[in-house]
């Protein structure tokens, strides 16, 4: 799981600045998504990394760290399950 790809990912879906993107920027307060960007933030992750991101667990993600680390855990899983 490459961080600057995520990066990328949020920087296009968000229209933020790259500089703002670190583990530590929460997604609402730092990058200011709104609930209908986290959700396109989401179906873009899913779209790039073949990860779905279930719907209830969305809101726990607050930083970009979460994000990371759901996409991060969820990939072994999938690719275990291969």
């Amino acid at each position: 799981m490459d961080f600057e790809k995520v990066k990328e990912i949020i920087v296009e879906t968000l229209s933020c600045d790259a500089d703002k993107v670190t583990m530590e920027a929460t997604l609402t307060e730092d990058l200011e998504a709104d609930s209908l960007s986290a959700v396109e933030l989401s179906m873009a992750l899913e779209e790039a990394f073949g990860i779905a991101i279930a719907d209830e667990d969305l809101p726990n993600m607050k930083t970009v760290g979460d994000l990371y680390k759901y996409l991060q855990d969820h990939a072994d899983e999938a690719e275990k399950a291969e």
